[in-house]
């Protein structure tokens, strides 16, 4: 179990110093060893000190995410962000996702702009009580029983709408998003794909082996568009 999933929380206020560059040679080695959802799509993540965009918060050290864009890249770059969200966390530094904020200047090689993360030392308490997450309840994202739910449940997402639908049965999660109306998809758009990939990592955390394929046959349903299987 990955204790941070239950204790993070999106840090808004940041001591302005830049971190030790040891500190930050243990983010790029992260860095390194993500794991994709999506192994064939090429992506980049790069540390800029800027950024700039409506919503922006201000913190000393920003995540870029950049990727070729190809089917399922959004819910890819969500999917190891959320690992890099999750392993700032236990090194005891603030986080947050910017869905708004894109860097200054585009780092050297780096491939189209996603999305970016703050991070830094938090100016404001790091974690909280599992009782202070705002969550919808388990009933409104899903149906059945498996103990990942929960997590999934807990995933951040763009202005906390939780747009993800989950089936459990036989040992296996069908994944969906949910379609938006007119004006969630005009405030949230491609935010609701990343979001999608946020949650999924956090089942792929609580599962021993975690494997994440497009199953024939599974219809969409009213409103739910089919995404995969976790099986």
């Amino acid at each position: 179990m990955n204790e941070f999933i239950y204790k993070r929380k999106s840090i808004r206020k940041y001591d302005q110093a830049k971190l030790d560059e040891s500190v930050l040679a243990k983010v790029r080695e992260k860095i390194g060893n993500l794991k994709p959802l999506y192994p064939d799509i090429k992506y980049s993540v790069d540390i800029v000190g800027k950024t700039k965009g409506i919503f922006g918060i201000t913190a000393p050290h920003y995540l870029i995410f950049g990727s070729e864009e190809k089917e399922g890249y959004r819910e890819n770059i969500g999917f190891i962000g959320q690992q890099m969200d999750l392993f700032l966390a236990e090194e005891g530094l603030g986080v947050c996702w910017l869905g708004m904020a894109k860097p200054e200047e585009e780092p050297e090689n780096a491939l189209p702009f996603v999305i970016s993360i703050a991070f830094g030392t938090p100016a404001e308490q790091l974690y909280r009580q599992l009782s202070e997450f705002k969550r919808k309840a388990p009933e409104d994202m899903s149906e059945g029983s498996d103990p990942r739910l929960e997590a999934a449940r807990l995933a951040p997402s763009g202005m906390n709408a939780q747009n993800w639908f989950f089936i459990a049965a036989d040992e296996k999660i069908h994944c969906y998003t949910k379609k938006p109306n007119l004006l969630s998809g005009l405030l949230a758009g491609s935010l609701v794909y990343i979001d999608f990939g946020i949650a999924l990592c956090h089942i792929a955390e609580e599962s021993g082996e975690f494997t994440f394929i497009k199953e024939a046959g599974i219809p969409d349903r009213k409103g739910l568009t089919y995404m995969g299987t976790v099986e």
